[in-house]
């Protein structure tokens, strides 16, 4: 894959021209998100702690782009998706969509949000009716929401042939008939079905063949510049969301530690777990062999978090100060948008290394 590579910079997104009529704006803004999940036990069904599941997270999601979001299993990635679409509710914190609130009495209210976001998740065969067929599946959400049946049908077929299935052939078949691949689409197209303007995928191609997989990112592209439409694209694989990916955002326990272009965080990564999640790419280059892990131990319990900084327990840097204060998301003097929590970054924080920005071959090494 070489979309994000600089000899492939004409492919990126990014640089493709849009009509915007002026400079990008924000298509969604979260602030300081947060969903602790309560733990409860006994025969009173108490309550005994709580899984820190999101905890604080902000971001901004600029309209056309591609936001990656990536991290270790258990991060929070998929929990941040539920909690976009408000397939769960967070606990506190404040989202607005293009310049909106989301309000049920003074704002956007939820249903006209899912109207203007759509999720299509990892497993594809679990995500659609088996008793209905694929035209009809995707049909079902615009008929929901005022669509005649024979317009919603005919839009459905219409989504299968953009989609890549021939809606004479898939259209009347049953979701246990077609590959993953296939059923992917089909949940591609149920997605778009409602004419999104923002399109949540979390991990979307996790689950697939990697043939499969490269025609499924290359299908995504193509639909992402034909509808204008923004995407979230939750994945593991930092390779798939170096290839599709405008910009990136990099969780680790429940909060999102770097942000920045897809090009400051591969060539100027500052947060050391970011750096080890890089280190940690696999190389056919036989002259670039991993002598050690760059990252050792699990991830904390999010039920019981480290205090101060929650990557202290895991980076080889950690100092006193990390354990008693957590660190503030500090700008990264390499271009707009960069930003980092970690207090190496901040000059006045009082660690040892603040200013000298430690790097990747510190931690390769």
């Amino acid at each position: 894959m070489t979309r994000n590579d600089p000899s492939a910079r004409a492919l990126r997104i990014s640089d493709m021209p849009r009509d915007r009529g002026g400079p990008a704006q924000p298509m969604l803004i979260l602030k300081d998100y947060k969903k602790h999940f309560p733990i409860r036990k006994g025969v009173l069904n108490r309550t005994v702690g709580h899984v820190q599941a999101v905890d604080g997270v902000s971001l901004t999601v600029m309209k056309g782009e591609i936001l990656g979001v990536v991290g270790e299993s258990g991060c929070g990635k998929s929990t941040l998706s539920r909690l976009i679409m408000h397939l769960i509710e967070p606990d506190s914190g404040e989202m607005i969509f293009d310049g909106d609130p989301l309000s049920e009495h003074t704002g956007l209210t939820v249903q006209a949000l899912r109207r203007n976001m759509q999720m299509v998740f990892q497993d594809s065969f679990s995500s659609l009716n088996p008793r209905m067929t694929i035209e009809d599946a995707i049909a079902f959400a615009p008929m929901m929401n005022g669509v005649g049946r024979d317009e919603a049908l005919a839009r459905s077929r219409g989504l299968l042939d953009q989609v890549g299935l021939a809606a004479a052939m898939f259209a009347r078949r049953y979701p246990h008939e077609l590959s993953g691949g296939q059923r992917q689409r089909v949940n591609i197209a149920r997605a778009l079905a409602v004419e999104p303007r923002m399109v949540i995928l979390d991990e979307a191609v996790s689950a697939l063949d990697k043939s499969v997989e490269a025609q499924v990112l290359q299908l995504l592209i193509e639909l992402q510049e034909r509808f204008d439409l923004t995407y979230i694209f939750v994945s593991h694989d930092l390779n798939v969301v170096r290839y599709i990916s405008d910009r990136i955002a990099v969780m680790y326990l429940g909060r999102v530690v770097e942000t920045g272009s897809v090009d400051q965080i591969w060539d100027n990564a500052r947060h050391p777990y970011t750096q080890a999640l890089l280190a940690s790419i696999p190389s056919l280059d036989p002259d670039r062999r991993t002598t050690a892990a760059p990252i050792s131990g699990d991830p904390p319990n999010p039920i019981d978090p480290p205090s101060g900084c929650r990557f202290r327990t895991r980076c080889p840097f950690a100092e006193t100060l990390c354990a008693t204060t957590a660190p503030e998301v500090q700008p990264v003097q390499d271009g707009a948008g960069h930003t980092v929590a970690c207090h190496m970054e901040n000059p006045a924080s009082g660690h040892s290394r603040a200013g000298t920005g430690a790097r990747l071959k510190e931690i390769a090494q």
